[in-house]
């Protein structure tokens, strides 16, 4: 007599039948990976931060659009002829220095950022000075303590006057500053001595820029009636000096011979008779 063998889920219960059953017909669950940061990630963020705050998604745009500055331009004499005032371009591109206390920023405090004119004038902005390191030295031209950074200056040895000095010019475009000189305050101890022709200040954003005032102090106006009576008493003072004319000056006095008249009558009816 042959014996069958009897599987295995025949034995057991109805209830564990069926959960046996529903196991196997289930799929396969795997474990869920994080999902790797990408592109469509990236732009999906950008979305959700857009929705919530329209201002940062505008400045996003701007910087994603926005070239990068070149590290040096290069540029013909004759075109910076062109994208310069001749002022601009003596002090410069030529070296030249502009008269003490003649620049827009000799005196006075500022808020913002000191550019290089040439680089603005190309189309590029250089920051050079911050208005923070600025301080009055007195010698009527702008100084400063210390630059923006050590990579936005270049420095060389000027002969050109008798004392040899340090000449201080723009690293992205050569374009001729100042000098700097050892006797500025702490804590470089440094003074750069720059030419306002040179650098354009950038105020900081929202604000106006700052206007230079004016040296020569304007008068008060008078008021109408005082100029009148101003005129009068002139008028008056004048009238008696007018009424005599030359030719009245010139004629003989007569009074004079009155008086002596009147004396000789006087003594004779004086005199005794006789």
């Amino acid at each position: 007599m042959s014996r069958t063998r009897v599987p295995e889920w025949a034995c057991l219960p109805a209830t564990a039948l069926l959960i046996l059953l529903a196991s196997r017909a289930a799929p396969s669950q795997e474990p869920v990976e994080p999902a790797k940061a990408g592109p469509e990630t990236s732009r999906t963020t950008t979305d959700e931060t857009a929705k919530t705050d329209p201002e940062a998604s505008t400045q996003t745009d701007e910087k994603a659009t926005e070239k990068p500055a070149p590290e040096f331009l290069n540029k013909t004499d004759a075109e910076w002829r062109r994208i310069l005032t001749k002022p601009q371009y003596a002090v410069t591109r030529q070296k030249a220095t502009e008269p003490a206390y003649s620049g827009r920023y000799a005196t006075g405090h500022f808020r913002g950022t000191f550019l290089c004119v040439c680089c603005l004038s190309a189309g590029v902005e250089s920051k050079l000075f911050s208005t923070q390191a600025k301080f009055e030295s007195g010698t009527g031209w702008p100084s400063f303590y210390r630059p923006v950074s050590n990579r936005a200056l270049e420095t060389a040895w000027d002969h050109s006057d008798v004392e040899p000095r340090v000449e201080v010019m723009c690293r992205r475009c050569g374009a001729h500053l100042g000098h700097v000189f050892d006797d500025g305050p702490a804590p470089t101890g440094l003074r750069y001595c720059i030419n306002s022709l040179a650098i354009k200040l950038k105020p900081p954003a929202g604000e106006a820029p700052a206007r230079r005032a004016s040296r020569t102090t304007t008068s008060t106006p008078k008021k109408a009636g005082a100029n009148v009576m101003t005129r009068a008493r002139s008028t008056a003072k004048v009238a008696p000096q007018d009424a005599q004319s030359p030719a009245a000056s010139n004629k003989p006095d007569s009074d004079p011979p009155a008086r002596k008249t009147l004396g000789r009558t006087e003594q004779r009816q004086q005199a005794p008779e006789r």
